[in-house]
């Protein structure tokens, strides 16, 4: 009989390697719980009528399903449990909840991307970033942190049952869920090299939109991969984590309805592109947005602030950053909170 290494001993490990406290391994493991409960209401969304939309338009003016608002009740209920945590910032609130003063850190989350695809049976994601506490205590605007300032970050994929998840200077590793609900069997990972499985994904419904930097990047390289899409960062991310190439979501700026361009990119800054950023460099990749900045060291004006994302292996990430910078110009610069 074989066993398996458990996530909660791996970081266990982790920080008595490192002489770190455990205090990060209590806020883990509410997360970690968080997410096996939002996985439990996932599976029997149908029998208990929670596939549709709610009445309420969220901060970003979109549509709150009614699993969005049972996962983020989940996500704030056993971060409060855990007490390690200063402030939050969920893509469901409009404003940072407060929880403890004598808390250690600070988490940023999606805690259902992809919802729209519940009522399709398709796979979701649950997105968290963690930032520590100064430690001389003293935070002011603390919860504005670039991703560079993150300790971890992870994704989890539902119903999958696959856990990604990254450690400051520590690597990107992957877990998966087990029988017993468990998640096991660390495995380090890293954006594939052989450029044979790599794969170009991004909206090409929305490719005439895109600025011409964009568009003549795309057009010279769509040829030469395959090219996917899912329609959700997770989903997309975690695909392009085990085939490598490059996921984009550009801009908006030629919409041939002004109302609906998005000059600023459409994902969240702190809880969406941040994440999979921090992610991606711990997996030997690079994440830039619209203007060719390296995602990691944007610092926020807003909780809510919207990003352009182009992450994946760094040939092509420095390739179209390259492109970018090259057009700066052509693309206002815009926060969006």
């Amino acid at each position: 009989m074989k066993l398996d290494q458990t996530f909660t001993h791996f970081l266990l490990e982790h920080q008595l390697q490192h002489q770190r406290t455990l205090n990060f391994l209590v806020l883990m493991d509410g997360i970690r719980v968080a997410a096996k409960h939002i996985q439990h209401y996932y599976n029997i969304a149908a029998l208990s009528d929670n596939l549709g939309e709610t009445d309420r338009i969220n901060v970003q003016g979109e549509q709150v399903m009614a699993l969005d608002d049972i996962a983020h009740d989940i996500v704030v209920h056993y971060l409060r449990e855990s007490q390690q945590v200063i402030e939050a910032i969920s893509e469901e609130a409009p404003e940072p909840i407060r929880m403890n003063e004598d808390g250690r850190y600070f988490v940023y989350f999606d805690p259902l991307d992809g919802s729209s695809n519940v009522k399709h049976n398709l796979p979701v994601g649950f997105l968290f970033g963690i930032a520590k506490r100064n430690p001389d205590g003293e935070d002011e605007d603390c919860s504005l942190r670039c991703g560079r300032d993150f300790i971890a970050a992870g994704m989890f994929l539902i119903p999958a049952g696959v856990f990604t998840f990254a450690l400051r200077d520590g690597g990107a590793w992957r877990f998966l869920k087990d029988e017993f609900g468990e998640f096991v069997r660390p495995t380090r990972i890293f954006l594939p090299e052989a450029k044979k499985t790599w794969e170009l994904s991004c909206n090409a419904g929305y490719m005439n939109t895109f600025s011409p930097a964009v568009q003549g990047w795309l057009g010279h390289y769509m040829g030469r991969y395959k090219f996917r899409y899912a329609g959700s960062l997770v989903v997309d991310f975690h695909r392009l984590l085990d085939n490598g190439g490059i996921f984009a979501y550009p801009p908006i700026v030629n919409h041939q309805d002004p109302s609906n361009n998005r000059p600023e990119g459409k994902l969240r800054l702190m809880y969406e592109s941040a994440v999979v950023a921090f992610i991606a460099k711990e997996a030997g990749g690079l994440a830039v947005n619209q203007y060719g900045e390296e995602i990691l060291d944007v610092v926020p004006q807003k909780p809510h602030q919207r990003s352009a994302l182009f992450v994946g292996n760094q040939e092509l990430v420095r390739s179209i950053q390259s492109d970018l910078r090259g057009h700066f110009h052509d693309i206002p610069r815009a926060v969006n909170g």
